[in-house]
């Protein structure tokens, strides 16, 4: 937690030197930083302020790194950006947050595309399915739960197929019976 804390301290120190103006990129990955320390931290802390700033964050760096210009840091910033929505919509019980982060997760996955990195596409799809059981049981919704439970069963076996059985073996446990 200390060492989480001095480094968003660090980047918003430098994000006083790095600009948006002067470093539009450099801005925007120093954004992106900070929202990763904000949303490690947000997850050991009970409320909810550290995981919001994290979003700011994520949106901010989102500005510069778009998805015509660096679009798979765009679709790497989308999901970090789904997973702290996620996060806040579990933790407050609040649904609107996970529609967020389904969203996020969703145009991430336009870029994370099965054909072109399938290991980081079982990840990203697993998140989205993991937040997606979450809402479905939030919403009592069934289709959305057999949709998000078939996305984790696909991504279970790219990811055996990849030879990550440790990594399908988790997958395996959320999939219920």
């Amino acid at each position: 937690t200390k060492w989480l804390k001095q480094a968003i301290i660090a980047h918003r120190s430098a994000l006083e030197v790095k600009t948006r103006d002067r470093e539009p990129l450099e801005w925007a990955i120093t954004n992106m930083n900070l929202g990763n320390a904000l949303s490690c931290l947000g997850e050991r802390e009970t409320g909810i302020k550290r995981l919001k700033e994290a979003v700011s964050a994520y949106r901010a760096a989102l500005k510069e790194m778009t998805r015509e210009r660096v679009p798979l840091d765009w679709a790497s910033i989308q999901m970090n950006l789904g997973s702290a929505l996620s996060a806040i919509g579990e933790h407050s019980g609040d649904t609107s947050w996970l529609m967020q982060a389904v969203v996020a997760y969703e145009a991430g996955l336009e870029e994370l595309t099965k054909g072109r990195v399938p290991l980081f596409w079982a990840n990203a799809c697993g998140n989205l399915a993991v937040t997606e059981l979450v809402l479905a049981d939030r919403t009592s919704d069934p289709a959305l739960a057999r949709d998000a439970l078939a996305k984790l069963t696909e991504a279970e076996q790219v990811l055996r197929d990849g030879g990550h059985t440790a990594w399908a073996d988790t997958f395996a446990r959320t999939i219920p019976e």
